[in-house]
């Protein structure tokens, strides 16, 4: 065997080594769920605690903190797209599978809320509040779709779990529709089901 056959082979092996490690390369847009989970989770309890009347201000500003929270996440989310740019690191297949989903799902929840104002305005308030009830429902069967692509790409089961805990707690919010513990409930979930997740992950990746 000559010199050159000796190259290939390290070469080969070099190659194969680092699809290996890229294979187990951490979740990089975790910090990215986890300020989704975090942020909104503590607009719903906002939510929760002005419908409950913890906070005595008037009803309009449950709408004003579901604005103000967007508009924080949108300053985080360019932050935070800025830094992993910036950080580099292995981008693998899966990786760029489960940004690809991630983005997918955030795109979908900006466009689901589109559709819901214009069904408020064509179809008056009444029509707009049984739409709005079933926002969180509707959300987390988004998270339940974004989980399954990750557990997959990953081949991760602890996350095929949360994308099932995401999908049972569809309709368990929906049944407390109408009920002030709703968007109580809405905030558990986005800890537990986002937050929690993503701050883990966030983690695992600074332990790599």
């Amino acid at each position: 065997m000559n010199l050159s056959d000796n190259e290939a082979q390290a070469d080969i092996a070099w190659m194969r080594q680092l699809a290996e490690e890229g294979g187990r390369a951490p979740m990089r847009g975790a910090p990215i769920l986890f300020a989704a989970g975090a942020i909104y989770g503590v607009a719903s309890l906002v939510h929760w605690a002005v419908q409950t009347g913890l906070l005595s201000e008037p009803g309009p500003i449950q709408g004003v903190v579901w604005l103000v929270a967007t508009a924080v996440f949108l300053v985080v989310l360019a932050f935070l797209t800025v830094r992993l740019k910036r950080d580099g690191g292995v981008k693998t297949g899966a990786g760029r599978a489960t940004g690809a989903v991630w983005t997918g799902v955030g795109y979908g929840i900006f466009a689901m809320m589109s559709a819901i104002a214009v069904v408020g305005y064509r179809l008056g308030e009444q029509a707009a509040l049984v739409s709005l009830a079933l926002i969180p429902s509707i959300i987390m069967v988004f998270y339940g779709v974004g989980w399954a692509v990750t557990a997959a790409m990953l081949k991760s089961r602890p996350l095929g779990w949360l994308s099932v805990a995401s999908l049972i707690a569809a309709p368990l919010l929906a049944l407390l529709t109408g009920d002030t513990a709703q968007y109580l409930a809405y905030a558990v979930c986005l800890f537990v089901l986002m937050a929690a997740p993503g701050f883990l992950l966030m983690r695992g990746a600074g332990r790599s």
